[in-house]
């Protein structure tokens, strides 16, 4: 029986990999930490900014709010305030649906072929 590596997954990302996650500059997540409170990486002796896992939820909720949805950021703070349990519903909506369009159009594509 072969070896199987256990998945190692990260507790810590740095700021480069989650603007590459999220296809932002460094500056602009700098930016937003300083704007919403909800977002408090740790920092290591260095200074540099560490985010976890719900940190990066957090930068994908304001992404998807900004960006896709359009508000200004006092409205995206002001919605994570009062309705944050709702914006995550209507987020995960609307990842599921596009993962499903994805899939759609793969299918759409194969079947062309």
């Amino acid at each position: 029986m072969p070896y199987k590596k256990p998945k190692i997954e990260k507790i810590y990302h740095t700021i480069g990999e989650v603007a590459e996650m999220l296809g932002e500059s460094v500056s602009l997540i700098r930016y937003w930490e300083t704007q919403f409170d909800a977002l408090k990486p740790a920092k290591n002796k260095k200074g540099n900014r560490l985010f976890t896992n719900d940190d990066i939820f957090t930068l994908k909720l304001i992404h998807h709010l900004v960006k896709q949805r359009g508000l200004t950021l006092k409205g995206a703070q002001q919605k994570l305030k009062e309705n944050r349990e709702e914006t995550i519903q209507n987020y995960e909506i609307v990842e599921r649906l596009q993962d499903i369009r994805s899939q759609l159009v793969e299918i759409r594509d194969n079947m062309q072929d």
